[in-house]
């Protein structure tokens, strides 16, 4: 545990960045370190960055997590409190909704709808439930906003697009992260399934 708690942040130049990590320059020391799609879009190759990191000591590894926001942080730190998800589930869960999303689903306890999250079975979910609601109950989000938007991207296009790669396979947990940065840039349904589909094989 002294491992863990001696990495509260890294601040480094931004050397490099892939799908699911990136390199973080520190004094010429490049850290590997693994990050949700919401912080990776905020990284620029050459900018100075500060994740907030969480280090996992596994007998084979040292695996660095780093996010640019505090709450989304908490957020993975809460999950991977949770018996049956690791960090590397709990980091593909906040790339496919954001902290506070989350925390809206685990309030009004919609099981449905976690269960679409990677990685949560409804034995996982119904777990995160009892063990979080009432802990993320006090962090001010509000039970009467509507959940159900959350797996709304915006946009008649988004939605044709959504439905069709779910028809081809696809789940909405791997595939709305993608529409939602590709949502204002004036693509056609046939244009925005050729970018979701290039972009998941980018990724293999």
């Amino acid at each position: 545990m002294g491992l863990i708690a001696m990495i509260g942040y890294i601040k480094g130049i931004v050397s490099h960045v892939f799908p699911e990590f990136c390199f973080l320059d520190v004094n010429g020391v490049g850290y590997r370190i693994f990050v949700p799609e919401s912080t990776r879009r905020t990284l620029n190759i050459g900018q100075p960055a500060i994740l907030f990191t969480y280090l996992n000591v596994r007998e084979d590894a040292l695996l660095l997590y780093g996010f640019s926001r505090q709450d989304e942080y908490e957020m993975f730190m809460q999950l991977i409190s949770i018996t049956g998800i690791g960090p590397k589930v709990a980091l593909t869960i906040l790339s496919a909704v954001s902290a506070d999303e989350f925390r809206l689903m685990v309030i009004q306890k919609n099981i449905s709808l976690l269960t679409k999250l990677p990685g949560i079975g409804k034995k996982t979910a119904e777990r995160i439930v009892l063990e979080l609601k009432d802990k993320l109950a006090q962090t001010g989000a509000s039970e009467d906003s509507p959940a159900q938007e959350v797996f709304a991207p915006a946009g008649d296009s988004s939605q044709e697009a959504l439905q069709a790669l779910i028809a081809l396979g696809y789940s909405q947990a791997e595939i709305l992260p993608v529409l939602r940065r590709l949502k204002d840039q004036g693509l056609t349904v046939e244009g925005m399934i050729k970018a979701v589909l290039k972009e998941f094989v980018r990724g293999k």
